[in-house]
């Protein structure tokens, strides 16, 4: 089994779910909003102030590192009062004894106000802001729950967020209807000055189950299992990469900065890429439910997933567990030969395994269902990441390769 030479190499990260799955939005292609269904008490998913002091102590108390971050997820996790967050606050100076500790905290963006962007700078949260591009983009699938539109809210949140200070970046879903338009995308972000900015390609099954949930998990290979209708096309995929990054090339390396992009370069180095999707191996990110419960990661919330509760097992026990471990460890255990054959292998590294459910050409199981994209983006950006590796190298900036590729194309 390819575990790493220590499982403490990596600090122990969990992403946390203050209010559960419960939102102010129902966006169609939500993978989270139907957890809820796993707990009968979801009208009162609200994590308890005990809970919560528990939980900061023993995050902090688990990590092998000086510096500490604190993930806070939902749902919309803004769904909690400016309180609760106060209190997580205290609890962290309490148990921190002088720890760096940071927060980020992922946010739909429409319960934005001035007070909340003032307690987020004041206490140097960064804040991930949720929208999928132009107005007519984002409104096609991030709706209310009276089927509203949100666009107007979110790039309000937005402007509070500039009006205040506040560190934030973008994360946004591409799906079947934006993935057609990636320049007009990109220059969304460009015209909202947003710097920092992370695509998500939706990728989800169907298959209606007695327990109320729709979307699939990696287990689950059935001939009645149908991609959603929102799920993104894989050569698309890679088209949209390829088109957002020979405009990032023209003039915006070094000043804006694609999550893939700069994942793909630390690969290319041999560095540990900033995102778990192109790691080789996985497993040292959970997510913790507003009731305790712990899951492998936020993809696979799912009984069989499922590491325990905090109530009953400590966080160190949980995520460094033979099951935990061996979960992290089967990203790459269980790549098909396919994928072990391929030249892109070490910055692809098979992508995520939920993604993992087509077969290859010789009929072997475990073939990511974005491989075509994501081959025709790796091989179309090899030129220019071999370059900036080599000028990484000799000690200099990267940003070289917009003015080597000028010339490549005169």
């Amino acid at each position: 089994m390819s575990t790493l030479a220590t499982p403490f190499a990596r600090p122990l990260y969990m992403m946390v779910k203050p209010v559960g799955s419960v939102c102010n939005l129902a966006c169609k292609y939500c993978y989270y909003l139907e957890k809820g269904n796993f707990y009968p008490e979801k009208k009162n998913s609200i994590m308890t102030d005990e809970l919560l002091e528990k939980f900061v102590q023993e995050y902090i108390n688990s990590q092998t590192m000086s510096e500490v971050l604190f993930t806070w997820h939902g749902g919309e996790p803004l769904m909690r009062p400016i309180s609760f967050y106060k209190k997580a606050l205290e609890f962290q100076k309490i148990y921190g004894r002088g720890r760096q500790i940071d927060n980020c905290i992922q946010t739909n963006g429409t319960l934005l106000t001035d007070e909340w962007c003032q307690f987020f700078k004041e206490n140097n949260f960064l804040v991930g802001i949720s929208i999928d591009g132009p107005q007519e983009f984002h409104d096609e699938y991030r709706r209310n729950k009276q089927g509203q539109p949100s666009f107007y809210k979110v790039k309000k949140g937005i402007d509070l967020l500039k009006k205040h200070g506040v560190e934030y970046n973008a994360m946004a879903v591409v799906n079947d209807y934006n993935v057609d338009y990636p320049l007009e995308f990109y220059n969304f972000f460009k015209e909202i000055e947003c710097h920092y900015i992370q695509f998500s390609p939706i990728v989800e099954r169907i298959y209606e189950q007695n327990d109320g949930t729709k979307l699939t998990h990696p287990l689950q290979q059935n001939q009645e299992i149908n991609l959603a209708p929102f799920t993104v096309d894989s050569e698309k995929w890679g088209d949209f990469l390829c088109a957002i990054f020979d405009e990032w090339l023209k003039e915006d390396v070094g000043t804006y900065f694609v999550q893939l992009f700069d994942a793909a370069l630390a690969n290319w180095v041999g560095e540990q890429p900033g995102i778990c999707t192109l790691a080789k191996t996985c497993g040292h990110a959970g997510i913790m439910e507003f009731n305790g419960d712990v899951y492998s990661c936020d993809h696979y919330v799912f009984p069989e997933y499922k590491l325990g509760n905090i109530r009953t097992h400590s966080l160190t026990e949980m995520m460094y567990s033979p099951k935990q471990l061996k979960f992290g460890a089967d990203k790459a255990d269980t790549l098909p030969n396919q994928c072990k054959s391929c030249e892109y292998l070490f910055a692809c590294n098979g992508e995520c395994p939920k993604n993992r459910f087509l077969t290859t050409a010789d009929g072997e199981p475990g073939l990511n269902y974005l491989c075509k994209g994501l081959k025709k983006y790796f091989t179309h950006i090899a030129p220019y990441m071999d370059f900036m590796k080599k000028e990484l190298m000799a000690q200099r900036p990267p940003a070289n390769v917009m003015e080597w590729a000028r010339k490549q194309k005169q």
